[in-house]
């Protein structure tokens, strides 16, 4: 009798966990891409790459506006050093400054510069493309999880009918068993029947947890967090025909719109363009240039007297009417005293404008040898393009095997989905027979049972290749663009 009671408390017990797990506000499928979209740490991933690429694709189309820069210093030189200003040696301590501006432009190189911009910009294209693929391909996993989550949520219905059935008919032979009608074994036998159903209904229940955290995962939401789904009937879920979705059909419009061909459309494009880009850089460029500059400079002392205190021959001779005379050469005395700070500026507007210099002029560079970085860089870029090509000639063979392979496996699942119809219907009938006859006394409990198992297991099957085929048909759909919708 203690066992009984503890028997009819598990669905109480059960009841009320459901009941705490499932009060809670639901999202539909929509909020649940939208939400994972705006906070998957993959589709965020993604898109820091294609803002890299289009920083990228900014500095590149930099290259092609003049360069310039402007540049100042300012210091003391002492010991034996070039005057900067006069350019001749001097043993005095100096305080000098100059200015110097510089710009130049590359003028010509075989649109070198225009290919690389253009190459790049595909590039990023792509990288954007990629971001819409991620999207596209973690809305599909949200759609998956979800329906998971259905299918366990309808598993834990038709577990929770077994189990009250069960409950039922243990009532009825405990009755007769009392009665004596029936043997103990008939109860003994819906006993460990009602257990059996009761531990299906537990799996189940841990399948939904299961699938509910995989769901979170790629939601990007806290696994201790409250989430709930909503629960849309699965015959409610729009489906479109077969017939509609033909592989060939869904495979050209795939190529018009998947992200991930656009994508690879866009890089074989950057690499055709990256081949010409690659060939400019062995021939010539011609570049103008030029420059503004100006300096200063200051002796370390001043002159503040110049006595003359006579003459002295300096060694040479002049020879005036046939007689020679020795050559003198004043003897100056100069007085100086050491500049302050301030005085070392003097004149410095005089030199300024003095020493403003000027250039402007065109270069030609001519890639002779260069350890053949140029011929190898557009060999490569050949070989990169043949690449390209193979990979999305290897790409759009993919997706047109995935696409025909989702048709065929659409279209088993639906075949199997009215097997399983058919094959409930009739077990379903065994089972009220059987249950009839099981009343009347006509039928013991482990025939019964049997009977039971085999309607629980066509139940199962049912649910689970009807959502199969719900699922099928939806990654078809996707394919030809139409998104996942509920």
């Amino acid at each position: 009798m203690k066992k009984s009671k503890v028997l009819f408390l598990i669905p109480f017990l059960i009841c009320c966990f459901s009941n705490g797990v499932f009060a809670q506000d639901k999202w539909d499928l929509r909020r649940c891409v939208e939400y994972a979209l705006a906070n998957n740490l993959t589709v965020q991933q993604t898109s820091i790459q294609a803002e890299v690429a289009e920083v990228n694709g900014k500095q590149t189309r930099w290259a092609q506006y003049p360069t310039a820069d402007f540049s100042t210093n300012t210091g003391l030189q002492w010991g034996r050093s070039i005057d900067p200003t006069t350019n001749q040696f001097t043993s005095n301590q100096l305080l000098f400054q100059g200015y110097n501006f510089s710009a130049g432009v590359t003028v010509f190189n075989w649109h070198r510069i225009r290919n690389n911009i253009i190459a790049t910009d595909l590039g990023t294209d792509a990288a954007k493309m990629d971001v819409e693929k991620t999207k596209n391909d973690i809305a599909l996993n949200v759609a998956t999880y979800y329906l998971q989550v259905l299918l366990a949520r309808q598993q834990i219905n038709i577990a929770s009918v077994q189990m009250q059935q069960t409950m039922e008919q243990l009532q009825v032979a405990r009755k007769r068993v009392i009665a004596g009608a029936a043997p103990e074994l008939d109860a003994l036998t819906l006993e460990g029947q009602y257990a059996t159903d009761s531990s299906n209904y537990i799996t189940a229940m841990a399948n939904a947890d299961q699938n509910m955290l995989q769901l979170k995962q790629v939601l990007n939401i806290d696994a201790g967090k409250l989430f709930d789904i909503a629960s849309p009937p699965v015959e409610q879920i729009p489906i479109e025909p077969i017939l509609q979705l033909q592989p060939e059909a869904v495979f050209l419009i795939a190529m018009k719109n998947q992200p991930a061909q656009k994508a690879n459309e866009l890089r074989l494009k950057s690499l055709e363009i990256a081949v010409k880009a690659n060939k400019a850089a062995m021939y010539p460029t011609i570049s103008l240039g030029g420059s503004l500059g100006t300096n200063f400079s200051s002796a370390n002392r001043k002159v503040t007297d110049v006595s003359l205190l006579g003459y002295t021959p300096n060694g040479d001779l002049v020879r005036l009417s046939g007689a020679e005379y020795p050559v003198y050469s004043p003897n100056v005395q100069i007085s100086q005293s050491k500049k302050t700070f301030g005085e070392r500026w003097d004149g410095w507007g005089t030199q300024i404008n003095n020493n403003f210099r000027q250039s402007l002029g065109f270069s030609i560079s001519v890639p002779i040898n260069s350890g053949g970085i140029a011929r190898f860089n557009y060999q490569r870029s050949k070989l990169d393009l043949k690449g390209g090509q193979v990979t999305k000639a290897l790409i759009d063979q993919t997706l047109k095997n995935d696409i025909y392979k989702a048709y065929y496996s659409a279209t088993a699942a639906l075949e199997k989905f009215n097997a399983a119809k058919l094959t409930l219907e009739i077990n379903r009938k065994s089972y009220d027979f059987a249950k009839k006859r099981f009343d009347l006394g006509l039928l013991n409990s482990f025939d019964l049972i049997t009977s039971k198992n085999n309607m629980n297991r066509a139940e199962y099957d049912l649910t689970a290749a009807q959502f199969d085929y719900v699922f099928k048909m939806k990654v078809l759909e996707f394919y030809k663009g139409q998104g996942i919708k509920l």
